[in-house]
This record gives C-alpha cells, sequence and structure tokens, in this order.
C-alpha cells in the first residue's frame, strides 16, 4: 500500500471535466411501521427529506470531495429540480457554466424511499424516476459541443458519466473525443447498459460492469478470465488504452493495449448500499489519472474508494482522507491487534479526536521522525514524550520523505510497517503519516501544548517551536541516549 499512500498524497488538485446527465437524487426517509389497511403494502412514516446530486453530477461531486477543480457539462429541466440541482452544483463549487437548460424535458430525479424496521438500518423500499430519455435536439446538442470545444484544452481528464438520458448522443461524445484526442487529453467513459458501443470508440478506457460488459461483449462473465477476456475485446474493438470491466466484490479485471491482463481484486466490506459505486470508481480513477498515475495504482486506488462508497448509505462522498486512513489500517486487519489499528489515522480523522481530548481537559504533546528500525533509544524517547502531556501524536515521514533526508535506501521499512509498530507502543496514541519537506504544516493544524525533539537539537533549530510557544505552548528536549542511532545498527546488521 505504501505507494497508493505516496500517491495521495501528490494527487494535486487536477481540472477535471465531466460530461453526462445531470440528476437529482432524493431520499424520503422514515419508520416502516405496519401493513397499510388500503393495501398489502407496508406504510412509511415519513421524517426526513434529502437531496443529493445523482448521475454525472454525483461524479462531479465526488470529485470535489476528492479534492480536484470539477467543470460539468450536461443540461437540467426548466423547473424547480433544475434550479436546485443549479444551487447545490454552485454551493460545492462545481463549475457548472456547461450546465444547460432544455426545454423538452424536466430534471431527471430518482426518488427512494428508505425505510427503518424498528428504528433499525434503513432499507430502500422502492424508486420512483422522473425523466425523459430522448436524445437532446439538434441545437442544443451542437451547444454543447461548442462548450466541450472550449472546455477540453483547459482539463487534464475527461470522463463521459453516461445513464442514458439523453445527454450522451453519438454526435456529442465522438466530437468530445475528437477534441480530447486533437489536445493530447485522456478521455474516461462510465457507460450505459446496451449492446452497441460504438459511440465510446476511441475512448482512452471505459469501465463497464460485469452486467454491462456481458451485454457489449454478448457473453456471461462468471470468472476472472471471462472478465479479463471480456475487457480485451472491448479494448481491440472500441481502439482503447485500456479495457477495463469491474466486478463488484470480485474488484476490477485490466486489459492494456500494452499487453497486461490484470485482476486487482478488493477486500471483503460490509455493504450497506451499491448505490454510487460506479461512479466512485470513475471519480477516483480518473483524478489518479489526471494526476499522473499508471493504470495499475489509479484502479487499486479506485477499488479502495468504492469499497468505502458501499459502505455508506446512498451515493455518499468519500475524502482523500478517508482513503488514507483505510490504507494505513490495512497492515492491521490481518491481526488480532484492533487497538492498535485505531491508532492510525489520517490527518482529518486525527484532528477531529484531538478536539475531542482537548474538550475533556487533555493536553497533547507531538513529535516526529522516520523511526526507520525501532530501537531502545526510540521507546525511551517516546516514553518521556508521553510524560509531557496526556496524549502523544507521533508523525511519521512517509517514504518517499524519508528518501529525501536520508537518500534512496532509505527507509529500510515501508511506512505501514513503521507506523504498525510504532502503534504497538503502550505510549503512543496517535500515529499519523506526512509526506512534507518538515512536519511544520501539521504542527500548525494540531497547535500541541507540548513540541517534543530530542536534545541534540537546539531549540531554535526544532521546526515549528517559535510557533508552538506563540501561543503559550512549550518546546521539550528530551534526554539524549548516547549508543542508540539507525545508522549505526544499521552498518552493524550488515556487518553482522
Amino acid at each position: 500500500m505504501t505507494d497508493l499512500i505516496e500517491l495521495i498524497h501528490r494527487l494535486g488538485s487536477p481540472q477535471v471535466l465531466v460530461i453526462g446527465d445531470v440528476m437529482l437524487d432524493r431520499y424520503i426517509w422514515g419508520d416502516a411501521e405496519r401493513i397499510s389497511q388500503e393495501a398489502p403494502v407496508i406504510l412509511l412514516r415519513a421524517d426526513r427529506r434529502e437531496e443529493r446530486l445523482g448521475g454525472a453530477s454525483s461524479v462531479a461531486t465526488m470529485l470535489q470531495a476528492l479534492g480536484a477543480r470539477t467543470q460539468l457539462v450536461g443540461v437540467v429541466g426548466p423547473d424547480r429540480n433544475g434550479e436546485q440541482a443549479r444551487h447545490m452544483l454552485d454551493t460545492l463549487g462545481i463549475d457548472a457554466d456547461g450546465v444547460l437548460t432544455a426545454t423538452d424535458r424536466p430534471t431527471t430525479v430518482k426518488e427512494r424511499y428508505m425505510g427503518r424496521a424498528q428504528a433499525r438500518h434503513p432499507q430502500q423500499m422502492i424508486r420512483v424516476d422522473y425523466e425523459n430519455r430522448a436524445p437532446l435536439p439538434a441545437d442544443l446538442e451542437h451547444r454543447l459541443i461548442a462548450i466541450l470545444a472550449a472546455q477540453i484544452p483547459r482539463a487534464d481528464i475527461v470522463l463521459i458519466s453516461d445513464y442514458d438520458k439523453g445527454v450522451c448522443t453519438p454526435g456529442l461524445l465522438q466530437a468530445a473525443i475528437a477534441t480530447a484526442h486533437a489536445h493530447g487529453r485522456r478521455i474516461l467513459a462510465d457507460p450505459t447498459r446496451g449492446g452497441d458501443y460504438s459511440k465510446y470508440r476511441g475512448c482512452s478506457s471505459m469501465t463497464p460492469n460485469r452486467l454491462e460488459a456481458g451485454l457489449a461483449t454478448q457473453r456471461t462473465i462468471r470468472t476472472p478470465d471471462e472478465a479479463l477476456d471480456a475487457a480485451a475485446e472491448l479494448r481491440d474493438r472500441l481502439q482503447l488504452e485500456a479495457g477495463i470491466v469491474t466486478l463488484d466484490k470480485d474488484g476490477m479485471a485490466l486489459a492494456h493495449r500494452d499487453g497486461r491482463r490484470q485482476l486487482f481484486p478488493t477486500r471483503p466490506r460490509q455493504v450497506y448500499d451499491i448505490t454510487g459505486a460506479g461512479d466512485m470508481v470513475m471519480a477516483t480513477l480518473g483524478l489518479a489519472l489526471a494526476a499522473g498515475a499508471d493504470y495499475d495504482a489509479a484502479i487499486r486506488l479506485a477499488n479502495i474508494a468504492g469499497g468505502l462508497e458501499v459502505e455508506k448509505i446512498g451515493v455518499a462522498t468519500v475524502t482523500r482522507e478517508e482513503i488514507l486512513t483505510d490504507l494505513l489500517q490495512a497492515p492491521f486487519r490481518s491481526t488480532e491487534r484492533l487497538p492498535s489499528a485505531a491508532k492510525v489515522v489520517g490527518r482529518a480523522q486525527l484532528l477531529s479526536e484531538l478536539e475531542a481530548r482537548r474538550r475533556n481537559g487533555q493536553t497533547i504533546a507531538f513529535t516526529n521522525g522516520c523511526f526507520d528500525v525501532l530501537h531502545a533509544g526510540h521507546v525511551q524517547y517516546l516514553a518521556e514524550a508521553r510524560r509531557q502531556a496526556n496524549c502523544l501524536v507521533v508523525a511519521v515521514n512517509s517514504d518517499e520523505s524519508v528518501r529525501r533526508l536520508k537518500g534512496p535506501t532509505r527507509p529500510l521499512n515501508p511506512v505501514e510497517a513503521r507506523a504498525m509498530v510504532l502503534a504497538g507502543l503502550q505510549d503512543v496514541d496517535y500515529v499519523t503519516i506526512f509526506a512534507e519537506a518538515t512536519p511544520a504544516a501539521l504542527i500548525e493544524a494540531i497547535r500541541p501544548d507540548v513540541l517534543v525533539k530530542g536534545a541534540d537539537y537546539h531549540k531554535e533549530d526544532v521546526v515549528g517551536a517559535a510557533f508552538v510557544e506563540s501561543y503559550g505552548g512549550r518546546v521539550h528536549l528530551a534526554e539524549f541516549r548516547s549508543g542508540f542511532s539507525t545508522s549505526q545498527l544499521i552498518e552493524r546488521m550488515k556487518a553482522a
């Protein structure tokens, strides 16, 4: 998982253009109390109504939550639902200048009724759709093509989210694909269900699910080899850079133009709702590729994001911090030391938990280091750091950060292993990872009561010392214990 942690830290804020069907997902929540006296149906006593963006606008929402700069091209109807969708896009900071009003159709709405049995976990009871699936009128199609001609050159990647609601016409998609090729931009498609995929010809890649790929290739996909064969057939037939088939709990299959054929499994999850999983895979895959990742790493990251999404109810977003926390806890899942796993956290979760501790009157100590090969000197140092406050946070350098500090042969242990060992120490309350050259930004976010470094430092050389003292915190230089050195230990191990 080390390379994925590094990828998270270098994702940046790519410009992602999303083309497709703008929708509104409406949820009606309530208690499913009894059978109606009027008919043999469940009576839902509604208590909450919620609206989220769906379809292509769901992909845009997920991208925005993942830190992308997002543009959306599509249509809404001349109605209150369309106004609501525009307001939500604007609130999220998504560029919706390319979303036009179509006078021949309503805004697409999917209305889901969510019932709780005896106030327990909610389940979807029924879905009601309001839509017009006819292709866009020619004049509106031409206006969208003109918008794409202006926006695609400014994007780092283009994503097509086709829900078969009339926006993704063959003419519009072929114009978008030609423009993307002309400007050297990758263009990915999440296709609609159907047998004729010719309108996606020339895309860089596409992500049909098991059923969609089976219909498009006239196959029944049961095994990994069958999925790889379908991905390869779609790649060759549609002139793709890479054919990808998503396989729900079995992960994803990749058939690349360079000859790679690989299955990327995903770990078992507690599935609450599969709604939105495909959108999350598309958003994460596009973001990672836009940031310069290869398909291998991008698919693995998308597997994790899609898995986190199905653990939530409805179409929900996932943040980088959630993905990072999931990656950091991965080494612990095969062990029984779950309390230690909970210590390894991303930045957002760390700040939330420290805030709760402060409300209870606790003080926070902070230290950082590479902790490549943990030895007795480290253990004594961390014990002294813990005595300075009620809670100790240890920030550990990412692998790339260690290489910048120590050279290309370090670290000996990947960041997951270093975090696991630190989390196993009783004196350590939290472990978090930073990829920056220094922990300055992390210190400013945490605002520790005590900043701890070794006595081999002078206080004026300690990163963050002046900042901590500026608000009344203090700097503690822990006792230096001679005879303990990671570099010397490594040399003795080599000699032995």
